[in-house]
């Protein structure tokens, strides 16, 4: 039976595999071609895969990172509970490195606390709220291996992902309305790396961490 694949349904595959697999009568919009070449997406022959018996592209499958590290400091608590909310309702397993009130502190403790479980490996990736974003970015980025991107709108979030692979979503709670922080914390949740040319320019900067760090 003939299925039309639609963007739409492209996008929303996309959400829980970087694996699109397609029945030898399903037909692509061409529009839906353009976001598998977008998302950098794998298409596997569906048919040939069950017939085959091959396992490989299951294993090979990447699903949503789902652990995500969350801090910040006391002009962030607000907006950590918000996103706290929003991450907890999508599945996503939550990793709070405080702060658990809004008493003065000091956003480099925060900052490098959420910072250090990505570096560490037992999160997936992090975001750190202040009141502009640029301070605990700051802080973050002092880490090997970290990049923390202070996002501001829908692009810079899309940009430090699909270009940087950003692994560390920075906020500023003061810069920022609650629902323009929820849009790009959507964004950022779906938009994967591209590779390629972008790769080449992170190895050039994981080159200039070994060497002065």
């Amino acid at each position: 039976m003939k299925k039309l694949l639609t963007e739409k349904d492209i996008y929303n595959a996309a959400k829980e595999s970087e694996i699109i697999l397609i029945g030898k009568d399903d037909i692509l919009t061409p529009s839906a071609k353009d976001k598998i070449k977008e998302l950098g997406l794998k298409v596997v022959d569906r048919e040939e895969a069950e017939k085959l018996g091959d396992e490989s592209y299951k294993l090979s499958k990447t699903t949503r990172l789902n652990r995500v590290v969350i801090g910040s400091d006391h002009t962030g608590f607000r907006t950590k509970n918000l996103l706290t909310k929003v991450l907890t309702e999508k599945g996503f397993h939550l990793i709070d490195v405080g702060t658990y009130d809004e008493k003065s502190c000091d956003y480099p403790d925060f900052a490098f606390a959420a910072a250090k479980k990505v570096q560490d490996g037992e999160a997936d990736f992090g975001i750190v709220i202040d009141a502009t974003g640029i301070p605990s970015a700051i802080t973050a980025n002092k880490l090997n291996g970290i990049r923390a991107a202070t996002c501001y709108n829908e692009f810079s979030a899309r940009s430090a992902r699909e270009h940087n692979d950003a692994n560390v979503l920075v906020l500023g709670a003061k810069a920022l309305g609650e629902e323009t922080i929820k849009s790009i914390l959507e964004v950022w949740l779906n938009t994967r790396f591209g590779g390629g040319r972008h790769q080449r320019r992170l190895d050039k900067i994981t080159g200039i961490e070994k060497k002065y760090r």
